[in-house]
């Protein structure tokens, strides 16, 4: 199976909705696509028109995705000045486990390397997303708790990591 990871174009913006849902409502950590969370997060074209945005695709089919942010920007939550951050990094729950994760990973590594000014690589991540902590420790990120924060509708954590370039 031949594996791309590449910049998100308009015809996978479906695609990234029916992951993104899948994925996080079968982590439960919504009940539903109506939560105002959700509701945002599917708007794809509405998030790649600000923000920079990957897919993976295994065989022309999108089995992934991330977005991509800088401190200021819209879709920023916890990045500082000098790091990039990824969001809503996602992989197709039929697929997951294939490598697809630590692909998108790897990419948005190697691009952060290249962007002046940026220093470290930073993300949040579900507190019970307990295969996503392992490969983020396995690629080499630390845990940065006093940077975790709560989800205001529900009490539930969101861990940040940290890895320096």
């Amino acid at each position: 199976m031949n594996l791309t990871i590449r910049t998100a174009i308009p015809s996978d913006y479906d695609a990234i909705a029916c992951i993104t849902a899948d994925a996080y409502l079968g982590a439960r950590y919504f009940e539903n696509v109506d939560h105002p969370y959700m509701r945002k997060i599917l708007q794809v074209a509405e998030r790649a028109a600000v923000a920079q945005m990957i897919v993976a695709e295994r065989d022309g089919a999108v089995i992934g995705s991330a977005t991509l942010a800088v401190y200021g920007d819209e879709w920023a939550d916890v990045a500082l000045p000098d790091e990039l951050e990824f969001r809503l990094l996602v992989v197709d729950p039929a697929v997951q486990r294939s490598g697809a994760g630590r692909s998108m990973v790897e990419y948005i590594l190697a691009h952060a390397k290249s962007l002046p000014g940026i220093n470290a690589l930073s993300l949040t991540t579900g507190e019970d997303w307990v295969s996503a902590h392992a490969l983020y420790q396995r690629l080499g990120f630390s845990r940065a708790p006093e940077r975790d924060w709560p989800i205001p509708e529900n009490g539930k954590m969101l861990l940040v990591y940290r890895m320096e370039l």
